[in-house]
Formats: C-alpha cells, structure tokens, sequence
C-alpha cells in the first residue's frame, strides 16, 4: 500500500493535497480503494457546490458495496475530475492521480494526519 507524504489524510481515508492555505485538491487514499474493491460507479458534487468538512459530499460503488465520501475541508468545489465518471476503476489503478474534487476558498478542515500518522491508522 502506498501513502504519499506530500499530503495529509483524514480519518475516513480521503487524501488532500494543498496547494496554499486556501486551495486544496481531494481524493482516495490507496487504502480506501483497496478496503472498497473494484470501483464501478462514482457521484461526485457539481462545481460551484460548497462542501463542509467531515460532512458527505460524493459516493462510490464498488461490485461489493455503495461508501460515502466525506469532505475533509470546507469550501467550494471549482473542478471536479469528470473522468472518473465514465472510468472509475482509474480511482482503483491510480488513487493519487486520480482526484475527486478541487476546492477553493477553505474556511475549514477535519483534523488531518500526515503520512506516517495515517500509516500507524491504516495497520490498526
């Protein structure tokens, strides 16, 4: 399992990637996507949506289960990766390039971990 240090994972196995104190981008951690198996459907938010920390903002659905995405930040999404919409299992093949959502405007986070922290969480 691979866990990149150059971003900070939530409880609920999202990664963000900060590119400045108010802009971040939000995917699946390589755990997650292990834990959830081959991914066949993803519902992701529409840009211009506001997401709020800790709280449900996508959905994906692997062959075994629908699991609800939680937003680790606070804010507005300005992009969100359409091509996970016609090839989610790029989500399974590549989860630190393939991105969920982009949010600018960050009022808000979850408590985040990096990635030696996030480790010690994912072999409990």
């Amino acid at each position: 399992m691979e866990i990149k240090t150059d971003r900070l994972y939530s409880e609920s196995h999202e990664w963000v990637l900060f590119e400045n104190d108010t802009t971040a981008t939000v995917g699946l951690s390589d755990f997650a996507q292990s834990e959830l198996g081959d991914l066949v459907f993803v519902n992701l938010p529409q840009v211009g949506d506001t997401v709020t920390a800790g709280e449900t903002f996508a959905d994906v659905e692997s062959v075994k289960a629908v699991s609800d995405v939680y937003s680790p930040v606070t804010g507005k999404v300005v992009a969100v990766n359409a091509t996970l919409l016609d090839a989610p299992q790029t989500i399974n093949e590549e989860p630190y390039e393939a991105w969920l959502v982009k949010v600018e405007g960050i009022t808000g986070k979850v408590a985040l971990m990096d990635a030696d922290a996030y480790r010690a969480l994912t072999e409990k």
